[in-house]
């Protein structure tokens, strides 16, 4: 695997200023995350800070990459809205470009966009932390699922923040008219079932 420091010069030679600083708090966020949830930080970090290392490219090359590349282990489903299509080509890119192997890295970036119904805690600590990273993230929206982190401790407490956060990822998709996953409605009916007569009281 490259070093942290070749990583961090790749992302920001070919990332946004505003993507690498994401990127950044992401990276932070994810190691804080991991600590409380007895996760490896060190891998978190890498995780967190690599997840959209795909967004550099456009969509026809994202596309071309998934098809003539990639082949397999994604659904037509993910293929019909293009903001899915970094995660997937990012969890290929990881290992190509830094020589990332820990399949736990390769999996929490392949899931961070539309998650899925069996995400791991690694998986759960790397899509939170897209969401509510400090850097370029709305503070009021992070803070409000830190004050559900902070009253449900354990699995509940990381359940009802990806619930609140699958819960405004759908919202958002409905406002600019973008096609919903299906993996994403799996998962917020999955999380409604086990844990959303908690949520009220957690807001």
């Amino acid at each position: 695997m490259k070093t942290t420091d070749y990583i961090k010069n790749w992302l920001k030679e070919n990332l946004s200023t505003k993507r690498y600083s994401h990127s950044i708090g992401c990276a932070e966020c994810a190691k804080k995350l991991a600590k409380i949830f007895n996760q490896d930080e060190n891998a978190a970090y890498i995780a967190g800070l690599i997840h959209d290392l795909a967004k550099n490219l456009n969509n026809e090359e994202l596309y071309k990459i998934i098809t003539n590349e990639i082949k397999s282990g994604y659904s037509c489903d993910e293929l019909k809205n293009s903001k899915t299509y970094h995660a997937i080509a990012g969890a290929y890119l990881a290992k190509k470009i830094f020589g990332i192997e820990d399949k736990k890295i390769i999996s929490a970036i392949r899931n961070h966009t539309i998650g899925k119904v069996n995400m791991d805690t690694f998986d759960k600590i790397i899509f939170l932390a897209d969401k509510i990273e400090p850097n370029e993230r709305d503070e009021k929206y992070s803070k409000k699922i830190h004050k559900i982190l902070e009253k449900n401790k354990g699995t509940i407490g990381l359940d009802l923040a990806i619930l609140k956060c699958t819960q405004e990822t759908i919202k958002s998709l409905i406002k600019r008219q973008l096609y919903i996953c299906s993996e994403t409605i799996n998962l917020y009916n999955h999380l409604i079932i086990k844990v959303g007569d908690l949520l009220e009281k957690s807001d």
